[in-house]
């Protein structure tokens, strides 16, 4: 209105701004540019998406007009009432059906007038399918206790006053503070490496030396570019002079890199200008999680789903997945449900277009709603990840846990709501869930040679051994980070029994040094319907001295 008002004013010699100056502008210019608004939006009246309250007016006026006819009609005629079947004219029996029915809650019609079924979901094949096994799965009864949810310990690991518990305030981040966090994982780690390899001292990474030297840092790229064998820099912590040099790769005969890896590196720097590394040292992972408590052996093993978002087609706004979901949970009956974003996904194209009818939490609130009700009767513990793409959310990782404030006291007991990432303790096992792609975001930033061509498992292997749920650095585009809460809440606190990682890359269960790490898929994949996981965990009661044994007896990826 500023921009018009210069227009205005310049065009009559340079008005002065006044009251009677003010209403001569509104009459010539404003009240003109309202009626071609108008106009313009009876025009396009037919082929806009209508809101719910229009669709009701439209449906009140056509039925008055049917009474109408139907009072000068023989009843003959008058039965023949016309159907208003079109998707954006439905028959006013059945939208006044789907919009009050509660069995009806994840309905289209009532989230988008214009949305139909997907007609590829419903056409799909292979449901049920089971597309990848893991470990002892023949004659496995995939089928939760005989009371489910009953006895089932979940917790954060941490503890509720040491977890994201609440949202934050966030865009406050100063550079100083995320070069302090940065200087601290690579002196934290550090600490590790030196007393697992028995490392004396480090060398300081710019200093000329005529002798083989071992330097700590973290990796960089040269350039704002993808990181390739001839742009790593190593980027040393305060305490090695807070430098950078440049890496030469030649003689490593296998290396797997990422920026923000922090590493140790034997090597000549008789220039100091560049580092010729002869030998690297990753890593090293922390332990896994020990009970003081006895384990009692002869228990049931305890059945765990996991199924991630977005749980519509992309080509409409049903939930006909999640429904297919519940059912599944019904049939099956497992102990635990994790349920990981996005629920309400800010990439759909109907909400990228802006053609829903409801609030985004109003979607998101009946979403979760149908969930609980709809797995009342199995009883299972439901334990709800936020996502980045869940658009009523915070777009913040750390990511703070949803909010629910109208679960009444049983539902409570029953819905666990935590942050992205987190780590759970159920029932003595540990397992560490993350919503966020990291490894589509590292996959992509990786360089290897000679390390195997198994590229999930270095990926997940890197962040069991840099102890961070994300430690690419810089983060991706889309990925808002506080470091602040990042070093308190994004860390792995200990090596996880299960690491729940799911990704749009390609399914899949592995053990990577000892940690049973499961990508369950999305539960849809486009216009088509995806894959959820299924695990059978039974704590195991070895001693310190014995070996290890994994407690995820029997792992599953299905098709939904």
């Amino acid at each position: 209105m500023v921009l018009e008002w210069v227009a205005y004013s310049t065009t009559k010699n340079g008005l002065k701004l006044t009251v009677d100056t003010l209403e001569q502008f509104e009459h010539e210019v404003l009240n003109k540019k309202n009626k071609h608004k108008q106009s313009f939006r009876k025009e396009e009246a037919l082929n806009r998406t209508r809101d719910i309250h229009s669709l009701q007016d439209l449906i009140k006026a056509e039925e008055e007009e049917e009474n109408l006819l139907d009072s000068y009609s023989t009843p003959a005629k008058g039965s023949q009432k016309r159907a208003l079947t079109t998707p954006e004219h439905p028959h006013s029996k059945r939208s006044a059906a789907l919009l009050a029915s509660p069995g009806l809650l994840l309905s289209p019609a009532s989230f988008s007038p214009s949305s139909t079924p997907s007609q590829k979901y419903s056409q799909r094949g292979g449901k049920g399918e089971v597309v990848v096994t893991f470990g002892a799965v023949q004659g496995t009864r995939w089928a939760g206790r005989k009371a489910p949810g009953a006895g089932v310990e979940l917790e954060l690991l941490e503890g509720p006053e040491d977890s994201l518990r609440c949202s934050y305030k966030y865009m406050f981040q100063r550079l100083r503070d995320v070069r302090n966090v940065l200087t601290e994982k690579i002196e934290e780690l550090g600490e590790g490496l030196k007393s697992h390899f028995n490392i004396e001292e480090f060398s300081p990474v710019s200093l000329p030396a005529q002798d083989g030297i071992t330097v700590l840092g973290q990796v960089c790229c040269d350039s704002n570019g993808k990181l390739n064998a001839q742009s790593v820099l190593l980027e040393a912590g305060p305490e090695q002079g807070g430098q950078q040099v440049p890496v030469d790769l030649s003689e490593l005969k296998e290396y797997s890199l990422f920026p923000g890896q922090v590493v140790v590196m034997e090597g000549m720097n008789t220039t100091g200008r560049k580092l010729m590394a002869s030998k690297l040292h990753e890593g090293v992972p922390l332990p896994f999680y020990t009970s003081e408590v006895k384990m009692e052996m002869d228990e049931e093993p305890m059945n765990v789903l996991v199924a991630c978002g977005p749980y519509t087609p992309s080509d409409s706004l049903t939930f006909d997945p999640l429904l297919d979901l519940i059912n599944v949970i019904v049939r099956d009956r497992p102990d635990v449900c994790l349920l990981l974003g996005p629920f309400v996904d800010s990439k759909h194209e109907q909400i990228e277009k802006a053609q829903v009818t409801e609030t985004f939490e109003a979607i998101f609130t009946r979403c979760i709603d149908s969930i609980v009700d709809g797995t009342k009767s199995v009883g299972c513990r439901l334990v709800f990840v936020p996502s980045q793409r869940d658009i009523h959310h915070h777009f913040i990782y750390p990511q703070p846990p949803f909010t629910l404030p109208n679960l009444n006291k049983d539902q409570a007991q029953r819905v666990t709501l935590v942050p992205d990432p987190c780590t759970l303790l159920i029932d003595g096992v540990t397992f560490g869930l993350t919503s966020t792609d990291i490894l589509f975001h590292m996959g992509a930033e990786e360089i290897s040679c000679g390390s195997g061509s198994d590229r999930f498992s270095r990926i997940l292997k890197h962040m069991l051994t840099q102890r961070s749920y994300y430690p690419l650095y810089p983060p991706v585009e889309e990925v808002n980070m506080d470091y602040e809460k990042f070093q308190s809440f994004g860390q792995l606190p200990l090596t996880p029994d299960v690491l729940i990682i799911p990704s749009e890359l390609r399914y899949f269960v592995k053990n990577v040094v000892g940690c049973v790490c499961v990508n369950p898929g999305r539960l849809t994949k486009g216009q088509v319907g995806g894959t959820y996981s299924r695990l059978l965990i039974q704590r195991s009661a070895t001693s310190e001295d014995e070996k290890r044994v994994s407690p995820c007896l029997a792992a599953q990826v299905v098709k939904i």
